[in-house]
C-alpha cells in the first residue's frame, strides 16, 4: 500500500485478526446497511435548503408508516398482546433486550410502562417490565466495548435478572444479526420463556449471509416480528427508520395491553394508532413546520460552528432526549457526554438536565426505576472470557458502575458543572400537559447570558394558547398532535423520536459529518461497525476490502488513545480517504483536515 507509512505491529495483527472472522460481521448485503434513494444527495441539498433537507428525512420515514399500516392489518399486535395479558396474569415479567439503539429502546418502552402504573399506584405492575442493554444503563451514555459482539454477555445479563418460564422476552436488533440481542434470546428460550425476534431486514437475506440469524430466524421456538422498511435515511443508521417502527409496533402492542390490565377496552388500538400516525406524518412533511424546523437545525449549528454547547432541559421527555443526543456520538463522531469531574475529556457538544435537584433522583425520574449497572465479579467475568481476556473485561467492567453512572450529573444541581456561557444555547423539550416552570426558567437563565434560547413544544390541537413563548428573543417551533386518548401516548412519543432524529441528523449534515447519505464520520467501536466503516471507505476510494481494513487499523491505533479518553479526535472514515487518495500519513491528513474546518 503506497499510503502505508509504518503500520505498526499490532495494527496489522488487529487487521489480520479482523478478517479472519469479518465473513460474520460483513453486513453489506442488508437492506439496512444500503443507501436510500431518496436521501442520496442530502449533504447537498442541506446547503442550500435545510428546510428542503428536513423534507427529504420525514419523507423516508413514510416508509415507517407503510410498514405500520402493514402490521396493524394483520391483527399481530392483539394476538401478541393477548399473550402478554395472560404472561402478566401468570405471575410473570416482560423483558425488552437491545444494545446501542436498539438497546435505548427498550429502557424507553420499560420507562414508559413504568411511568404509567406509576401515576395508576399499581406498583405490582409497574415493576413487571424489565430493560436489557448491552453494558447495562451505562451504555444509554457510551456504548461499552465488546458487549454487542459476544452472544454470552447477552446471556449472562439476562441470567441476572433470573429470566424464567412465565416470562416473555423482546430480542430487539436493527439488523437481525446482534450478538448480544440473539444470546438474549437463546437464554430466553432455555428457560421457558415465551420468546419475540424483533428485526428489521428480509428474512431471506439474514439467512443467506448470517449464519446466527439464520439459526434463530429458522428455529420454530421463537416467534418472528420481521419489520422490514428498507434502507435507512443515514446509510446504516438504524436510529432512524428501523427503531422508529419498533417503537411504534411495541408502543401499540403495550397500549393494548394496558388497557386490558386496566380493565378498558382495546378495540381498534392498532387502526387507531394507524391513522394518528397518518395525520401526524402529514403535519412533520408540512412546509410550514419544516421551515419552522430548519430555524432550529440553523439555530444549533451556528452554536456548533462558533465552538459554543448547548443544554437541552426537559422533564417528560428525559428518556427520549437523552437517547438523541448520546446516539449522536457514535453516529457522527461528536464528544460523549462528559463527566462533571473529567477535566481531560472534551466538552460534550451537548448535555441534558432534568427539573430534579440531585443526579440520583434525575436518573431515577429519566429510568422510572433506580439505575441497574453491572457488577460482575472476577470469577463471573473470567467464567465468560476465559483467563486471557479476564482482566481487560474486568476493567471495562469496573467502569460502568452505578457510581460511574452518577458521574453524569443530568440533574439541575449539575448545571454549575457545564456553566453557560456567551455563545452557548439552551432548548427546552416540553408538552402542553406538564409544569413549564423549569423550561421557562433555564431559557431565562440562558437569555440572561446572551445565550440563544429555544424551545420546542409538543401540542394537542385545543389547548393552542399554552404554546406562547414567555421569553424574549426566544425560537419556538410548535409540533402539532392529533387528537389522541392512548394511555401511554405512543404518538407523542413517536413524535418525539421522529423531529429529534430529523433535527439532530440535519444539524449533523450541515456540518459535514454526512457524504451524500453516508455517515463518514462514524465510529468503528464494534465488529460491526468496524465492517461498515472499511465499506465506506472501499467505496469512496476504491481500494479492496483487506486493504481497507488495514488502513483503518492504523488510523484507530493513531486515534485509540484520545478516543479511549473521550477526547477530540478526527474522523477515521473522512481521515483514510484522504490519506488514500493523497499518500499521506496519518499527522498529514489530520491537520489537513483541520485547515478545513
Amino acid at each position: 500500500m503506497p499510503f502505508n507509512h509504518g503500520m505498526s505491529e499490532i495494527s496489522k495483527q488487529r487487521s489480520e485478526d479482523f478478517l479472519q472472522i469479518s465473513s460474520q460481521f460483513k453486513l453489506g448485503a442488508l437492506v439496512t446497511e444500503s443507501s436510500h434513494p431518496v436521501t442520496t444527495n442530502l449533504s447537498e441539498v442541506s446547503k442550500q435548503d435545510i428546510a428542503a433537507a428536513l423534507e427529504l428525512l420525514f419523507e423516508v420515514d413514510e416508509d415507517v408508516l407503510k410498514k405500520f399500516q402493514e402490521f396493524a392489518a394483520t391483527g399481530r399486535a392483539e394476538a401478541i398482546a393477548a399473550t402478554l395479558v395472560q404472561t402478566l396474569k401468570n405471575g410473570g415479567r416482560i423483558f425488552f433486550t437491545g444494545c446501542g439503539s436498539t438497546g435505548r429502546l427498550s429502557i424507553l418502552l420499560d420507562s414508559v410502562w413504568r411511568d404509567f402504573w406509576k401515576q395508576q399506584k399499581n406498583p405490582d405492575l409497574e415493576n413487571r417490565t424489565f430493560s436489557v442493554m448491552a453494558g447495562g444503563d451505562y451504555a444509554l451514555i457510551k456504548s461499552v466495548e465488546g458487549f454487542e459482539d459476544f452472544t454470552d454477555f447477552g446471556k449472562k445479563q439476562m441470567s441476572d435478572l433470573n429470566v424464567g418460564a412465565n416470562d416473555a422476552v423482546f430480542a430487539i436488533t436493527e439488523g437481525g444479526e446482534t450478538s448480544f440481542v440473539i444470546g438474549t434470546a437463546w437464554k430466553g428460550v432455555a428457560a421457558g420463556a415465551k420468546v419475540y425476534f424483533v428485526y428489521n431486514n428480509p428474512d431471506d437475506i439474514l439467512c443467506e449471509h448470517v449464519q446466527r440469524s439464520r439459526e434463530i430466524i429458522q428455529d420454530a421456538r421463537i416467534e418472528k416480528i420481521n419489520l422490514t422498511t428498507g434502507p435507512m435515511a443515514i446509510t446504516g443508521s438504524t436510529r432512524m427508520q428501523a427503531t422508529s417502527i419498533q417503537l411504534a409496533v411495541m408502543l401499540t402492542i403495550l397500549e393494548i395491553v394496558a388497557r386490558e390490565m386496566s380493565g378498558q377496552t382495546a378495540t381498534n388500538v392498532a387502526a387507531d394508532f394507524a391513522a394518528q400516525f397518518t395525520e401526524l406524518l402529514a403535519t412533520l412533511r408540512s412546509k410550514d413546520l419544516c421551515a419552522q424546523l430548519a430555524k432550529l437545525v440553523a439555530f444549533e449549528e451556528r452554536t456548533y460552528r462558533s465552538g459554543g454547547k448547548n443544554n437541552y432541559f426537559t422533564s417528560r421527555f428525559g428518556i427520549d432526549v437523552l437517547t438523541d443526543t448520546t446516539e449522536r456520538s457514535p453516529t457522527f463522531c461528536t464528544p460523549p457526554f462528559r463527566k462533571f469531574d473529567d477535566a481531560t475529556a472534551t466538552e460534550s457538544w451537548s448535555f441534558l438536565f432534568m427539573p430534579d435537584d440531585w443526579t440520583d433522583n434525575a436518573w431515577a425520574n429519566i429510568l422510572k426505576r433506580e439505575p441497574r449497572c453491572l457488577g460482575w465479579s472476577k470469577l463471573e467475568v473470567r467464567a465468560l472470557v476465559g483467563e486471557l481476556e479476564m482482566e481487560r473485561v474486568l476493567e471495562i467492567v469496573n467502569k460502568i458502575k452505578v457510581s460511574e453512572l452518577m458521574r453524569f450529573k443530568v440533574g439541575s444541581n449539575g448545571i454549575r458543572y457545564r456553566a453557560q456561557g456567551f455563545g452557548d444555547s439552551a432548548v427546552a423539550i416540553f408538552s402542553n400537559l406538564e409544569n413549564t416552570s423549569f423550561h421557562i426558567s433555564a431559557l431565562k437563565r440562558a437569555a440572561e447570558l446572551q445565550s440563544r434560547t429555544a424551545k420546542v413544544v409538543f401540542v394537542s390541537k385545543s389547548p393552542s394558547g399554552k404554546s406562547s413563548s414567555a421569553i424574549q428573543d426566544c425560537l419556538v417551533t410548535n409540533v402539532p398532535l392529533p387528537e389522541t386518548h392512548f394511555l401511554l401516548d405512543g404518538i407523542t412519543r413517536l413524535a418525539v423520536k421522529l423531529v429529534m432524529n430529523a433535527v439532530s441528523t440535519c444539524t449533523m449534515v450541515r456540518l459535514g459529518r454526512v457524504m451524500g447519505n453516508f455517515m463518514v464520520w462514524v465510529v468503528p467501536s464494534n465488529l460491526k461497525l468496524i465492517d461498515r466503516a472499511t465499506r465506506y471507505i472501499t467505496k469512496l476510494t476504491g481500494l479492496e476490502y483487506a486493504a481497507a481494513n488495514a488502513l483503518l487499523f492504523e488510523i484507530i491505533e493513531y486515534v485509540e488513545p484520545r478516543m479511549k479518553s473521550d477526547q477530540a479526535y478526527p474522523p477515521v472514515v473522512e481521515m483514510a480517504v484522504l490519506r488514500a487518495k493523497e499518500n499521506l500519513s496519518n499527522e498529514e491528513a489530520e491537520q489537513r483536515l483541520q485547515a478545513v474546518r
